[in-house]
């Protein structure tokens, strides 16, 4: 009976993660992943344009947050973002700010604080709503070159994305890129050359202002820069903040282009897998996967795993009010699972990591 019992447990911890096995009481690093736009139905789209699977059913947490904004009960993607950075509920368009207009301090600036690297990824322009409001605060998610200029009162090590006519081609005639280089970033202007960097502080423009599609020329940007950005925090033995994007699925969304939704979340599910690879042989990392609002009023009407074929029907142009997913995985996920406000995120990822409030 003994020997059945040592081989039981043996095969347990055989067939258990990383992180199952240490039993890390906070994780070192945290990983979160926001898929703009992605609601239920864009999920499940991309799963069955995939032929019927996706490294994101790799997850074995799932909760769902509740996202309204605090002027509105549809929330934009800069109140949204900021709900997730600063755990405060707030006005559509705002970044990095409060109800009434305060400054409040993000959770990357809060990881820099405490000796961790950090870094910010999208499909988008890097001075764009979700990536802005991590490291920015403004009034107005329209204020591209004043977001911009915000990314040099932090010391974020990595930050790939497009938005480089933001940094260089300014308004007030400052070439904010000249001062990147003067603080030691290493500036790239293509997914290659962001490839070619092995070590430091990295700022990447690879788009004067968006990026295009992913089946337009885009390609693997999302996954290479993923993994360029994980070989360049990981380094910190403190451990590394990092939030990556899956921009353009919010855009499928208000085009009411199906194909469009299929192809981002495919694209957006290749860097979860990138990810996952990452912490489950780390065993130390925690990764959320959410979105900001769903897009589109989107349904799946038609479907078929085998062929990849989608079929939807949208209700809007514009976001929607429903619930939203929340896919945890590592050290500190059971923490995800349930029903709670989008603020709640922001104060979950702060008790991950010890910090104090």
């Amino acid at each position: 009976m003994k020997k059945k019992i040592i081989f039981i447990l043996a095969l347990s911890l055989a067939v258990s993660p990383a992180w199952a096995q240490k039993k890390a009481k906070n994780p070192k690093n945290i990983i979160l992943m926001v898929g703009d736009g992605m609601g239920v139905s864009q999920i499940y789209a991309g799963m069955t344009g995939n032929f019927g699977q996706l490294n994101l059913e790799r997850m074995p947490v799932v909760g769902f947050h509740k996202n309204q904004a605090s002027n509105s009960f549809v929330v934009d993607s800069a109140a949204g973002a900021t709900a997730f950075s600063c755990g405060v509920k707030t006005y559509n368009g705002a970044i990095g700010v409060d109800a009434a207009g305060n400054p409040v301090p993000t959770i990357l600036e809060i990881a820099e604080e405490n000796g961790l690297s950090t870094g910010l990824i999208a499909t988008c322009s890097i001075t764009h709503a979700t990536p802005a409001s991590f490291i920015s605060h403004q009034p107005s998610r329209s204020l591209d070159e004043d977001i911009a200029k915000d990314f040099l009162a932090t010391d974020i090590d990595v930050f790939i994305g497009g938005g480089r006519k933001f940094f260089a081609n300014r308004k007030d005639g400052l070439n904010l890129i000249d001062s990147l280089r003067s603080r030691n970033y290493q500036i790239a202007n293509s997914i290659e050359e962001v490839q070619q960097v092995k070590n430091g502080k990295l700022a990447a423009f690879l788009a004067e202002e968006q990026q295009a599609r992913v089946s337009e020329g885009r390609g693997d940007e999302l996954v290479n820069s993923t993994e360029v950005g994980l070989q360049l925090l990981q380094t910190n033995k403190k451990g590394m903040f990092l939030m990556i994007e899956g921009s353009q699925i919010d855009w499928g969304g208000h085009g009411n282009n199906t194909q469009y939704i299929v192809e981002e979340m495919i694209d957006f599910d290749k860097a979860i897998g990138r990810v996952l690879d990452f912490a489950e042989k780390d065993g130390n990392t925690l990764v959320i996967i959410t979105a900001d609002h769903e897009t589109g009023g989107f349904s799946v009407n038609k479907g078929d795993t085998k062929t990849g074929m989608v079929e939807g029907k949208f209700t809007t142009g514009s976001h929607t009010g429903v619930m939203i997913p929340v896919f945890a995985y590592g050290p500190g996920s059971e923490k995800f699972a349930g029903f709670y406000e989008n603020t709640e995120i922001f104060h979950k990822m702060v008790e991950a990591f010890g910090f104090k409030k």
